[in-house]
C-alpha cells in the first residue's frame, strides 16, 4: 500500500533536513510557514515566513556546531491535513550533550506544510541545553 501523499511530504522533509538539503526543505513549506519551538529559550518562538524557519534550522547547526541530528522514527497522518511525525534528535553543546524524544505536528494544504508545531519530551531539559554557556 501507497504512503499517504502528507506523510511522504513530511518523510522528505526529514529527509531534506538530514541531508542539509535546505533546497528541497524549502520547496516543501508554504511562503507564510510557522515554525512554533516549545520553551523559554534562545530557540523557542514562533518563525514566520519560510526564510525565518530555514533560519532557525541553521541556528540549530550553528549552536551545535553541526552536531545536531535527528532520527525519524514515524509519521502518521490523518488524512484531512495534519501529520504527527516522532523523532529523537541529538546534539552536543558547551560541555554537554542531549537526546531527547519529541515530534512535530505538521499542517498541510495543497503539497506543503503551513504550519510545524514542535513539542518535546523535557522542555525544562532542552531550555537549559539550549542556554548553557559556551
Amino acid at each position: 500500500m501507497a504512503e499517504h501523499p502528507h506523510a511522504a511530504l513530511a518523510r522528505r522533509g526529514y529527509e531534506a533536513f538530514v541531508a542539509g538539503d535546505m533546497d528541497t526543505l524549502a520547496g516543501l513549506l508554504t511562503g507564510d510557514c510557522t515554525h512554533h519551538s516549545p520553551g523559554e529559550s534562545q530557540m523557542s518562538g514562533h518563525f514566520k515566513g519560510r526564510d525565518n524557519v530555514l533560519a532557525h534550522y541553521g541556528r540549530l547547526m550553528e549552536l551545535t556546531h553541526g552536531t545536531f541530528r535527528v532520527e525519524l522514527q514515524g509519521v502518521y497522518p490523518d488524512g484531512r491535513g495534519h501529520v504527527m511525525a516522532v523523532h529523537t534528535w541529538h546534539a552536543d553543546r558547551g560541555d554537554r550533550g542531549i537526546e531527547m524524544k519529541g515530534g512535530l505536528f505538521f499542517t498541510i494544504v495543497g503539497d506543503k506544510a503551513t504550519d510545524i508545531d514542535e513539542c518535546v519530551e523535557d522542555i525544562d531539559e532542552a531550555d537549559a541545553f539550549w542556554d548553557q554557556a559556551e
